[in-house]
């Protein structure tokens, strides 16, 4: 069984027991978190597609941690000019881990 969920307008596909790193969610470590966005549940080979969600599911899962992603650097440059920048970023994360999935 698993399930396609929308947070931080990125789309999941989870199942239970999963470990997923998403956008930063405004949760303590080690509360529970609900997903109600549920776009998609497979249970069985039986499919549930929303328009625009399943209505009644949703996914629970347990905020692990919260951490900052790998550095991406951008280099902006014109040619010529002796204009030259470079400029990193991190990405804050948290980790869930999925519980399960109730439909």
């Amino acid at each position: 069984m698993y399930a396609v969920l929308e947070t931080g307008s990125k789309q999941y596909r989870v199942a239970a027991g999963d470990t997923v790193e998403i956008e930063r969610l405004a949760v303590e470590a080690g509360k529970p978190v609900t997903f109600d966005r549920v776009l998609l549940v497979n249970r069985d080979g039986k499919l549930s597609v929303g328009a625009p969600t399943v209505s009644g599911a949703s996914v629970v899962a347990d905020v692990v941690e919260h951490k900052r992603g790998e550095k991406t650097l951008t280099f902006k440059m014109k040619r010529r000019k002796g204009y030259h920048k470079t400029i990193g970023h991190r990405q804050e994360l948290t980790v869930v881990k999925i519980k399960e999935i109730k439909v």
